[in-house]
């Protein structure tokens, strides 16, 4: 089945660059940035519409009196989320 299709768009080159032409224009006209090419109407995906997959942070307040700033950091504050990291 794979093989017929890559079979017929090998030997009819312009329906395969039709093809082409019609998914880059797609993919202009949806494109979330601010291009001004004004031949392609624009209909853009949204910036919130595309999932934020950076890292969760927290924040976590810690007081530990007589302690340096460090200490703090590094025996308080910073193993839960290191933990949090490599849970399953």
């Amino acid at each position: 089945m794979i093989n017929k299709i890559i079979r017929y768009f090998l030997e009819n080159r312009v329906i395969t660059m039709l093809l082409l032409a019609l998914v880059v224009v797609w993919g202009v006209s949806t494109a979330p940035f601010n291009w001004h090419g004004g031949i392609v109407p624009r209909n853009p995906i949204p910036v919130d519409a595309i999932p934020d997959i950076g890292d969760n942070q927290q924040i976590v307040a810690t007081e530990w009196m007589g302690r340096s700033p460090k200490d703090i950091q590094d025996q308080i504050t910073y193993p839960p989320p290191r933990c949090w990291a490599y849970r399953e």
